[in-house]
C-alpha cells in the first residue's frame, strides 16, 4: 500500500470495474457480492453490502422510472471498498427526511429502510426531486475505517456507454501534483506546446469526416461563443506555470466512435495521464498526446485548480466544462483538434474558482441544454452525485456518456 494521504492534501478516489444495472436486482446482488470477496472488505461487510444493494435494487424495480444501479471499486493509496449509485428518472421524494426515518416496508421490499441503510453505509447521501427523479449514493470499506477516508473526495464522475455496449469509451480521471514547484523561467519552457503535428487536420473544415468514416465531433463549431446569459471570462495566458502547494489535476476523455476501439484510446489516456509528472494542464495534454498516436484518438478537456483559486484549463475537442455556482455558470474555451492525431498549439486558460463553485466537464454523450438552475440544488452534494444528476438529467443513450465534477479541493 502507498503512504498515508498527506494532512491538507486533497482526498481523491479512483474507480475501477464499473457496471450498470437495470432491473436485475438477482445479478446485482451477485455482483455486489463478487466484488466485496475480491477487493477484501470482509465476509460481514460485504454482507452489509449485499443487504443494501438487494434493497436498492428492489426499490428501484418497484417504484422508480427508469431507475439504474451502478456498481463500481473505488480506491485511494490505502483501501478498497465498494460504492452503490442508483439513479432513477422519478417520482421523487417530497421529504428525503422523512423517508430515512426508520419505518416498516409495505410493499414486499426487505423492511430495512433508507435509515438503516445509512446506518450500514459508511457514506450515504440522497439528492431528490419530485417529478424529476432520485439519486442515491451508498459507500462500503472496510472495517475498522481508514483513518484517510475521514474526508469526502474532491473529485467524483460517472460514465456510461451506448445502449447496447458492455464498455464505455469515455473516461475521467485526477491525480494530486506533488511535484517541487518549478521556477517561472522553467515552467515556460516546459508549458510550451509542441508543434509537431503528425497526421492531416481533419478539424478544419466543419462538419468534416474523420478517418474513421463518421462526422468528426472535434469540429470548428467547439469554438462557438457560449450561449446567451451564460458567462465566460477566462483570460488567455502564455507559457502557464503551476502555483505553489499541491494542484489537483483532473481529465475528461471522449475517445472517437464508441465501443472497445473508442475505449483503447480512453485507457491509453487515462494511464498517461495518471502515471505522467505534467504539472500543467498543457503539459498533460501533450503527455496524453503522445501515448493516443496509434489510437482512435480522443476529445481531451483537462483542468488544473490550485489551493488559491486559480483554475487552468486547457481543452481539445468536443468536451464541455464550466464552472457552476448556485445561480451562475461561466463556460470553459476548448479548441477544434483530435487528441493523438491533430493538435494546433495548445492554449490555456485561466479563471477563478469562487469559494463554493464546482467545476463540471463531460462528454457529448450529455446534451448542453441544460441550465444552472436544473443543478442548483445537487451543488451541495457530493461531486459525485452532481455528476450522477447531470447525467440523468442531459444524458442520451446515443453515444457514450460520461461527467466529472470537482467541488471543495480547499
Amino acid at each position: 500500500m502507498g503512504p498515508v494521504t498527506a494532512v491538507g492534501e486533497p482526498p481523491l478516489l479512483d474507480c475501477e470495474d464499473s457496471a450498470w444495472f437495470r432491473d436485475q436486482p438477482e445479478a446485482a446482488r451477485g455482483a455486489a457480492a463478487a466484488l466485496g470477496r475480491r477487493i477484501g472488505l470482509g465476509e460481514h461487510r460485504t454482507a452489509q453490502l449485499v443487504l443494501a444493494v438487494a434493497e436498492l435494487a428492489t426499490n428501484v424495480t418497484k417504484h422508480a422510472v427508469d431507475g439504474s444501479m451502478l456498481l463500481r471499486v473505488l480506491r485511494n493509496r490505502n483501501v478498497a471498498g465498494v460504492e452503490v449509485l442508483v439513479v432513477d428518472g422519478g417520482p421523487g421524494m417530497a421529504d428525503v427526511p422523512a423517508a430515512l426515518r426508520d419505518g416498516v416496508s409495505s410493499t414486499g421490499t426487505l423492511g430495512i429502510g433508507l435509515g438503516a441503510l445509512r446506518r450500514l453505509a459508511d457514506r450515504f447521501d440522497v439528492h431528490s426531486v419530485p417529478g424529476i427523479g432520485t439519486v442515491q449514493l451508498a459507500r462500503f470499506w472496510p472495517h475498522p475505517l481508514d483513518p484517510s477516508l475521514t474526508r469526502e473526495a474532491v473529485v467524483g464522475g460517472i460514465t456510461r456507454p451506448i445502449g447496447g455496449e458492455d464498455v464505455c469509451g469515455d473516461a475521467w480521471a485526477a491525480r494530486i501534483d506533488t511535484v517541487e514547484q518549478v521556477t517561472p523561467a522553467q515552467g515556460e519552457a516546459a508549458g510550451r506546446a509542441d508543434s509537431t503535428l503528425t497526421a492531416p487536420d481533419w478539424s478544419t473544415l466543419t462538419g468534416a469526416r474523420t478517418p474513421f468514416g463518421r462526422p468528426d465531433r472535434t469540429s470548428a463549431s467547439s469554438e462557438r461563443s457560449p450561449r446567451p446569459g451564460l458567462k465566460s471570462r477566462s483570460a488567455l495566458l502564455r507559457g502557464a506555470t503551476a502555483g505553489p502547494g499541491q494542484g489537483v489535476l483532473v481529465m475528461s476523455c471522449d475517445g472517437l466512435g464508441h465501443g472497445p476501439m473508442a475505449a483503447i484510446a480512453s485507457q491509453a489516456a487515462v494511464q498517461a495521464f495518471r502515471s505522467g509528472s505534467a504539472r500543467t494542464p498543457e503539459q498533460a495534454m501533450e503527455e496524453v498526446h503522445r501515448a493516443l498516436r496509434g489510437t482512435r484518438g480522443a476529445a481531451v478537456a483537462i483542468a488544473r485548480l490550485e489551493p488559491d483559486g486559480r483554475l487552468l484549463f486547457c481543452g481539445i475537442g468536443n468536451i464541455s466544462a464550466c464552472v457552476l455556482t448556485t445561480g451562475s455558470r461561466a463556460n470553459l474555451l476548448s479548441h477544434p483538434g483530435i487528441v493523438g492525431h491533430q493538435m494546433r498549439q495548445l492554449r490555456t486558460y485561466e479563471h477563478r474558482l469562487p469559494p463554493h463553485g464546482t467545476l463540471v466537464m463531460h462528454s457529448d454523450g450529455l446534451s448542453e441544454r441544460w441550465a444552472t438552475s436544473d443543478l442548483a440544488t445537487l451543488l451541495h452534494h457530493p461531486p459525485a452525485v452532481i455528476a450522477a444528476g447531470l447525467l440523468r438529467h442531459a444524458g442520451t443513450r446515443r453515444d457514450d456518456a460520461s461527467v466529472v465534477a470537482v467541488k471543495g479541493a480547499w
